[in-house]
């Protein structure tokens, strides 16, 4: 029973050091990347999103205003037949997010943080699609041709500006400033 006991607790121990350990290294590698003059992020390889991003000073950054889906058929009787499900909606603003960018001559690779807003949608059970929203944004980002996994928060809110909006998005962008 006391080596039982004794294995338990040098087992616990040696567990705990490594841990603390790995902790430490990760940490350590994490404060040098803060210093790295490129935009960079943090967090598990296994999740779709970054837990936090550095944007260093000699970037330039963009602010997009919230956006909300594009109008499919105005002469739609219904939200699905106007603007589409939640998934499509917001497939239409990232869409829109990529149109956007490539006139500034910049890209999807070049967002750094999504705050997305997702509201009740009547055809399931008045709550908010979340899935829908993690299908659309699995399209276009922490894919093969933009593994940008970006920090960002989904908030389920009420109601948006318009019965038929499901989803509305902000976006901010980091960009290499070129005048220093």
């Amino acid at each position: 029973m006391k080596k039982t006991i004794k294995s338990i607790i040098a087992t616990t121990v040696i567990g705990t050091s490594l841990i603390v350990g790995f902790s430490f290294a990760s940490a350590g590698s994490e404060k040098d990347a803060l210093k790295s003059k490129e935009v960079t992020f943090f967090g598990s390889p296994t999740s779709a999103i970054s837990s936090s991003v550095n944007v260093p000073h000699n970037f330039n950054r963009l602010s997009f205003s919230g956006t909300v889906p594009p109008l499919l058929n105005k002469d739609g009787k219904t939200t699905y037949e106007r603007y589409g499900d939640t998934e499509t909606q917001a497939i239409g603003i990232l869409k829109k997010f990529e149109t956007d960018l490539e006139a500034k001559g910049l890209s999807l690779n070049d967002v750094t943080y999504l705050r997305v807003y997702v509201a009740p949608d009547p055809n399931k059970g008045n709550k908010p699609d979340y899935q829908g929203w993690f299908d659309a944004y699995a399209q276009f980002f922490n894919t093969k041709e933009n593994p940008v996994k970006t920090a960002r928060s989904t908030v389920g809110v009420e109601s948006l500006v318009s019965p038929d909006f499901l989803i509305e998005i902000e976006a901010e962008v980091a960009y290499k400033n070129t005048n220093k």
